[in-house]
């Protein structure tokens, strides 16, 4: 039985995302919460999030104890990338790669 929670589009580098990914793989959802909390990146708003949805869907529509929920598998993959244009010197312009994220948050129950 696992939870998951997925976010699609997100407005970070798949690269930002997976420095914090790394740091709650394999963790309690607890402690997760709290390196998430304590942890001065970007992407750890999004995984704050990411992983409270996660423990409600665990909680609400599988009945899974929340005490026992760890991160079984967590991932970034890169989503679409937005192209923008800034102008540079002599007329020239410079491409800017704005990039996205869809990164997934998979949750199961630690056995005793």
């Amino acid at each position: 039985m696992e939870a998951r929670a997925v976010l699609r589009y997100a407005r970070i580098s798949p690269r930002k995302v997976k420095i914090v990914l790394d740091l709650i793989r394999n963790k309690p959802a607890n402690v997760a919460m709290g390196i998430l909390n304590n942890t001065p990146k970007a992407a750890s708003e999004y995984l704050t999030k990411l992983l409270a949805s996660a423990i409600a869907n665990a909680e609400n529509n599988h009945d899974m104890d929340k005490n026992k929920l760890y991160v079984a598998e967590c991932y970034a993959t890169q989503g679409p990338t937005l192209k923008r244009i800034q102008p540079h010197a002599q007329g020239r312009a410079f491409k800017i790669l704005k990039r996205t994220s869809h990164i997934t948050l998979v949750l199961k129950e630690m056995e005793d």
